[in-house]
């Protein structure tokens, strides 16, 4: 394994979560370390390791049962990697995120991914977790003087919460001092802007990316 190229390593670190294989997973994080990989690097190799098992889920040639592994093994690679992207983060901001997944989605993973890289990038992140009413998004902007709310949505009979917890921000007089930022398996560009959001990302890292430049801006 020691001989293998970067690139090939990466490839090895996504098959691992694909494969539902823990153990080797961290042994292969370790090693892409120790060759000078940057821990962004592996992670979106991770990622593209869990994009793989959600669409072998959806092609029911995985069950719930390796959908729910995959994440725990995806967790337990984040532990290892978490020092290493926080110690490139840099110079922090003062901005506050509030994130969580829409009422009656239960999926975690993309917005795990998000929170980590945010708090990378220097940004202060209230987990709200997943299944979020939309009162409770409110609350934590309101309670935490939040700039930004990222919204996840993996299932399309869950994308509509959107909607409403931008309706229940716009009530509470909240609206015009957030962004809304949106991701998931479920949205497109089009769907984020007719369900009134500010952005889409296609992935944690764009989202991220889109992020800073709100902070540098203050919004």
């Amino acid at each position: 394994m020691s001989a293998l190229p970067k690139g090939q390593l990466l490839e090895e670190v996504e098959r691992c979560i694909v494969l539902l294989n823990g153990g080797e997973l961290e042994e292969l994080i370790n090693k892409c370390l120790e060759c000078g990989l940057s821990a962004l690097e592996i992670l979106n190799s991770m990622a593209k390791g869990m994009e793989e098992v959600g669409r072998k889920y959806e092609a029911q040639e995985y069950f719930l049962s390796e959908l729910i592994f995959s994440g725990e093994i995806f967790k337990r690679g984040m532990k290892i990697l978490e020092p290493y992207l926080k110690r490139g983060s840099g110079r922090e901001t003062e901005s506050v995120v509030v994130i969580g997944t829409v009422m009656n989605d239960l999926h975690d993973i993309g917005k795990n991914i998000f929170a980590t890289l945010l708090m990378a990038a220097g940004f202060r992140v209230v987990d709200l977790g997943v299944d979020v009413p939309p009162e409770k998004f409110v609350e934590a902007v309101r309670e935490n003087n939040a700039e930004i709310v990222g919204i996840s949505a993996l299932l399309t009979s869950t994308a509509s919460g959107i909607r409403d917890i931008i309706k229940m921000l716009e009530k509470a007089s909240l609206r015009r001092r957030v962004k809304v930022i949106v991701g998931g398996a479920a949205l497109t560009h089009e769907m984020a802007k007719e369900l009134g959001a500010d952005a889409y990302a296609e992935t944690a890292v764009k989202g991220v990316e889109i992020c800073k430049k709100w902070a540098m801006k203050n919004i």
